[in-house]
């Protein structure tokens, strides 16, 4: 069957071909190049209008940078690792992200504006409603530009799932299917608003979890089967001869268990295939068992002597109410199937997403349709089964959902996931403009903090951790499957960034001056750490070297250390850092803007 398009490709392009011998002046050639280039560019899947962002042209002239809010900072346990929430623009913040975590992250869950026209979602500082004939490339824009930096972020055996409703999933999929040639895209049915919303037509119920898995690898993994043990018979059946004494004599022993406890205690001396027995020769108190048949053959134990010694030591042997023997085999770990149909009441975003940010922020709804936490949960811990220390990132964190379901699975099974999640702070489109009558602007203090990150993400964080809404009232409830009170709380470490920007050229300063303020969060963000200069130590010059290391009293209290490359270090303090394993600032944190800056 003939491709039309490509003839009609084909034509045009042999057409420009001619008209490249007529007009070969340098601007008409470079038009016909373009031309062509288009005319050539991939046609099938998506085709939309790029756009550009407010963000891209900060980052073609700035670098991001990570600066601490030292108020916003809390530690319950200084053994554990540290989460991190940061407040900027996600494109800004996953630039930065691919310096400290490339191929580095387990799973990446987000929840990214649905698109629906509602103006649920900002673009280049205005929101996007449906009326906007854009609307769906600016979205398919955004979306792209990001996909693309989380991409390599992920692990060989990483997994992403991407939240979404039927405004734009099918477009979604079309999109990630292209981005990633060599991931399988599994859509997920959730049932999480069974009530139904207002409807012409279809009452729509659910929404999507589009996970995103590595073709050719078994990463998704439900809940974990009970090692469930089942016994054996010792004694092998069967008329083949391996299972005789004659076949295999080395398996034809004493077997000794205790009389009256029913331990099995010990095996007999070796024998050889005509050796003689006495099945009433055994140890004081003990019964000697053979492996004899009810009709007199003898057969053979399922192990050799020396491995059935093992067993009995390892406490695999048992000996039964009838005195029989047996031999206790666990079964392989398994884990129930992940279906693509999510219906069970713990997926209600009602109940268990907005009545849960309801309790937390004291009877105010701060945030629009939140998940439910328990769907977070499960997206979580099945794209992780088996990483205890799991690393996970939201970029599109909104009211924290996402950190709240790591912190619970690790208090459910002692885990050591960390979790980095990303939110802009802005503010809904009526209070902006009930601010803006009242000359308030963007950057004010008022402003801002009423922006998401600081008025939502923090603050549910903060109360989901110490088990207190925001008025420092208990928590009521109990969290589902453990029966854990939410009064608990949960142990987790979090501090809180603020993206900025430093020029990539600075005219009154060096850039690694300005670079070296910022060194401090890259390196606890991609080490989950917090640098205290007590026992995790920063070093950036001689001054520093001094007061941490060749300080007898301080250097002992030190375990890890990071110090800048460009000290030039004496044998002694070379000596002095290699018995703490120290490390180099990573060259690749901003070492390509240096090179650029010509430092």
């Amino acid at each position: 069957m003939a491709n039309l398009s490509k003839i009609k490709r084909d034509e045009m392009i042999a057409f420009l071909d001619e008209l490249k011998k007529t007009h070969s002046d340098d601007a008409s050639i470079r038009a016909f190049n373009m031309i062509e280039n288009h005319l050539r560019e991939k046609k099938y899947g998506l085709v939309w209008e790029e756009h550009s962002e407010e963000v891209d042209e900060l980052l073609a002239e700035n670098i991001p940078v990570l600066t601490a809010d030292k108020d916003r900072r809390l530690c319950t346990d200084e053994n554990l690792p540290w989460n991190f929430i940061i407040q900027g623009d996600n494109l800004q913040a996953l630039y930065l992200l691919e310096k400290t975590h490339r191929g580095k992250v387990d799973c990446i869950y987000i929840d990214p504006p649905y698109n629906t026209g509602a103006k649920d979602w900002k673009y280049n500082n205005d929101y996007v409603d449906g009326q906007d004939e854009y609307r769906h490339s600016k979205w398919l824009s955004m979306m792209e530009r990001r996909l693309s930096i989380a991409k390599k972020l992920l692990c060989e055996d990483g997994v992403m799932i991407v939240a979404i409703d039927d405004y734009e999933v099918a477009r979604l999929i079309v999109l990630l299917e292209d981005l990633f040639p060599n991931y399988d895209v599994l859509p997920v049915i959730v049932n999480h608003h069974p009530q139904g919303g207002a409807a012409e037509n279809i009452s729509r119920t659910h929404e999507y979890a589009l996970f995103v898995t590595p073709k050719g690898q078994k990463v998704i993994k439900g809940n974990k089967s009970e090692n469930i043990e089942e016994t054996w018979s010792l004694t092998r059946g069967g008329t083949d001869v391996r299972n005789l004494r004659k076949g295999r004599p080395n398996s034809f022993y004493a077997i000794y268990v205790n009389e009256k406890t029913r331990d099995v205690v010990g095996v007999g001396p070796r024998l050889s295939a005509t050796d003689k027995y006495d099945v009433n020769d055994a140890p004081d108190g003990c019964i000697a068992f053979y492996p004899i048949g009810k009709d007199g053959t003898e057969r053979v134990w399922r192990y050799e002597r020396d491995s059935m010694k093992k067993h009995i030591e390892d406490g695999d042997i048992i000996c039964s109410t009838k005195m029989t023997l047996s031999v206790k085999k666990k079964r392989d770990v398994k884990y129930e199937p992940v279906f693509s149909v999510w219906t069970d009441g713990r997926y209600n975003a009602g109940t268990h997403g907005t009545s849960l940010t309801y309790n937390l922020f004291s009877s105010s709804n701060r945030f629009s349709y939140p998940k439910s936490l328990y769907t977070v949960v499960d997206c979580v811990k099945w794209s992780t089964q088996g990483k205890s220390d799991a690393v996970i990132v939201d970029f599109f964190a909104g009211s924290g959902t996402t950190m709240h379901a790591v912190n619970l699975l690790n208090a459910e099974d002692d885990g050591n996931r960390t979790c980095i999640m990303v939110t802009n702070n802005e503010i809904s489109e009526a209070e902006e403009k009930d601010f803006e009558k009242r000359g308030l602007k963007k950057g004010d203090a008022e402003w801002e903090s009423h922006g998401i990150a600081q008025y939502i993400t923090w603050p549910r964080t903060v109360c989901s951790i110490k088990g207190v809404d925001i008025n420092g009232n208990q928590l009521k409830g109990n969290y589902l499957d453990t029966d854990r009170p939410m009064a608990d709380g949960l142990k987790a470490n979090v501090k809180f960034f603020k993206c900025d920007w430093t020029p990539r050229k600075p005219e009154d300063y060096l850039l690694s001056n300005a670079l070296c303020l910022h060194i401090r969060e890259m390196i606890e963000l991609q080490n989950a750490i917090e640098i205290d200069n007590i026992k995790n130590v920063l070093i950036l010059n001689k001054s520093d070297l001094k007061k941490y290391i060749l300080d007898p009293e301080r250097y002992v209290q030190v375990q890890n250390v990071w110090i800048n490359q460009n000290i030039i270090l004496n044998a002694e303090e070379l000596k002095l850092l290699e018995a703490k394993g120290y490390k180099y600032i990573p060259r690749e944190f901003f070492g390509q803007e240096l090179r650029e800056a010509a430092e």
